[in-house]
């Protein structure tokens, strides 16, 4: 696990290595400072985590500090009932539908019946791609044609997977700016059409989020929380970025639970987010 963290937040930490090219056994808050800023922490966050500091911080004290960020209460949404129906949202280009393939490897292998629906019908070549990853992975799918209604797709995927005894169900949907109202009236459609299907669907609503876009990706999620709920958040392409401190920020402001983190382009680039290790990564980099 670390050494694929140490992989995916390696810029972050040739950041850091810029602003603290020695390793320390301490650290003055100034220094400190320096490198939460660079590694693209939120300017108020670094300000509230040095608030309880002292003037000369060792290893333990940075770790604390940082390890309260995810100190809040998530709800951790989760169902024995199958199909377990998840719901995949956020905006083009946050590597959503790479997302979905990753998501649908993982359960494969972990031996289950896997059934995805491409719901981002706004779009021809999203069901194009996600067909595509669909045959690559030997995984079925329920597609239809761009302009046709998302909502059909929701309701005979969620069908379809009941009366033929999949575990999980995983359903695409537009990459939609929250701006777009009819979008978003769309997206709201969609759930009401999957409790149709199935009154306790979707079990869980996942949005992906782009760990390079900072305080725009807060907003985005943000704006889909309000219009449906979010249940949880993937963070991806943290690997292409010095951002990694973006984590922190984005815990602190949503208070939501991280379930994954991408950590390259391959369906098996995807591992379970824990805080603990990711916080270890960062100061591996700073302390002795």
């Amino acid at each position: 696990m670390f050494g694929i963290l140490k992989k995916v937040f390696g810029k972050t930490t040739d950041a850091i290595k810029e602003v603290a090219p020695e390793k320390k056994s301490t650290i003055t808050k100034d220094e400190f400072e320096d490198i939460l800023l660079e590694a693209d922490v939120n300017y108020e966050l670094v300000e509230r985590l040095l608030e309880e500091l002292p003037s000369k911080i060792n290893r333990i004290q940075a770790f604390n500090s940082l390890i309260s960020v995810f100190q809040y209460k998530a709800n951790w949404k989760d169902s024995d009932e199958k199909p377990f129906v998840e719901m995949i949202v956020g905006v083009n280009g946050a590597g959503k539908t790479t997302t979905i393939s990753k998501l649908a490897y993982m359960y494969k292998s972990d031996g289950k019946k896997v059934l995805l629906g491409a719901g981002d019908t706004f779009r021809a070549a999203a069901i194009e791609q996600l067909s595509r990853w669909a045959t690559k992975l030997d995984i079925p799918i329920v597609a239809t044609k761009q302009g046709h209604d998302p909502s059909a797709v929701v309701y005979d995927t969620i069908s379809s997977a009941k009366a033929k005894g999949f575990d999980n169900v995983i359903i695409d949907t537009a990459g939609r700016l929250h701006t777009q109202t009819n979008l978003s009236e769309e997206l709201k459609k969609m759930i009401r059409v999957a409790q149709k299907a199935m009154p306790s669907a979707p079990h869980r609503k996942m949005l992906i989020l782009d760990g390079t876009q900072g305080t725009s990706a807060i907003n985005q999620a943000k704006a889909f929380n309000e219009i449906i709920g979010i249940d949880g958040i993937i963070i991806t392409k943290l690997d292409g970025t010095a951002k990694g401190g973006a984590v922190l920020s984005i815990a602190d402001e949503l208070q939501m639970p991280i379930f994954y983190i991408g950590t390259g382009e391959q369906p098996s680039d995807l591992i379970t987010f824990k805080a603990n290790d990711y916080v270890n990564t960062i100061l591996d980099e700073i302390f002795l």
